[in-house]
């Protein structure tokens, strides 16, 4: 068997593999696979195939996680807009109760509302910082 085809089925075979399982660091694998395929294909020495195979299954694998690490940085769930569609928008707060919360109309139904601890609340419009539950945690705005 040719070595470019060994590579290909290879490769092939870390794709089946990662659909059965669902682990996405083969499909950097098979990357690597085929970078060895495309060197045999230059009639490359093997050890030029292996290491073609190693530096671009590795280097995908190492950049993959960076990038999946600089993506944890964001804002937890209930207080992302990305998620969220209610965070940043505008509410009006007419009165607080002695407790800290408030009742407001949001969206066709009523919504309790709290304000950031050590703030003091004031009538007004507010905007959507975060979703705690099924209350609304709002800044003045």
């Amino acid at each position: 068997m040719a070595q470019p085809t060994l590579w290909w089925l290879l490769a092939g075979v870390a794709v089946a593999v990662e659909l059965l399982t669902g682990t996405f660091y083969l499909l950097m694998i098979s990357i690597g696979f085929v970078a060895a395929a495309l060197a045999a294909h230059m009639r490359a020495e093997p050890v030029l195939q292996i290491l073609a195979a190693a530096l671009g299954g590795g280097g995908a694998v190492v950049a993959w996680h960076l990038k999946r690490d600089s993506s944890r940085n964001e804002l937890p769930a209930q207080a992302n807009a990305n998620v969220n569609m209610d965070i940043g928008e505008t509410v009006h707060v007419g009165a607080w109760n002695p407790d800290g919360t408030a009742n407001v109309q949001y969206r066709g139904a009523n919504w309790t509302v709290v304000h950031r601890p050590g703030l003091s609340p004031s009538a007004g419009a507010h905007r959507v910082a975060e979703v705690v539950g099924n209350r609304l945690l709002v800044d003045k705005s």
